[in-house]
Parts: structure tokens; C-alpha cells; sequence
């Protein structure tokens, strides 16, 4: 059972949008229960251009900020998006 996948849309703002030069697609990750680091590690596995930001990242799951102590369970369908850093000015 440990090998079943599940197919969520990753979802790509500015900067991130910018290196991966689209602005969605979908990804089978294994289901389960991820924390913030796990989930930016399997983001990395699927999406390598997206490295230069990895230290800076906010993810998003469903519309919800991703708290770095929290864990997510993924389902089917989940929508996790990928914010770099803002900047103003």
C-alpha cells in the first residue's frame, strides 16, 4: 500500500512561474502525510528548476499557507501552490 500515488496540481506565482515557465501542471507524489519540508522536498524532486528558490519558498495547500510545523495529509485533486518571496518598494 505504500506505493500508492496520488495526482495534485502544483500551481507556480512570479518568480517561480517565471523559472518553470508555466503556470500549472500535474504531478503523481505518494500519498500520505507530509510536513513543510517534506512537501518542498517532493515539489524539488518533480519541478528541478525551481531550486534557486527553495530556501525562500511559501507553499500553499487548498488555499491554506503551509505552517512549517504542520503536517498535511494530500488527497486526489489537492492544489498546492508555489509563492516565492514577495518583494515591495
Amino acid at each position: 500500500m505504500g506505493d500508492e500515488r496520488i495526482c495534485v496540481k502544483l500551481l507556480f506565482f512570479a518568480k517561480a512561474r517565471e523559472l518553470m515557465e508555466k503556470h500549472e501542471m500535474e504531478a503523481l507524489f505518494p500519498s500520505g502525510s507530509y510536513d513543510f519540508q517534506k512537501l518542498l522536498q517532493q515539489i524539488l524532486n518533480t519541478c528541478k528548476n525551481l531550486q534557486p528558490i527553495a530556501e525562500n519558498v511559501i507553499l500553499a495547500v487548498n488555499e491554506e499557507y503551509v505552517d512549517k510545523s504542520e503536517n498535511i495529509l494530500l488527497k486526489n485533486g489537492d492544489e498546492i501552490a508555489v509563492i516565492p518571496p514577495l518583494s515591495g518598494g
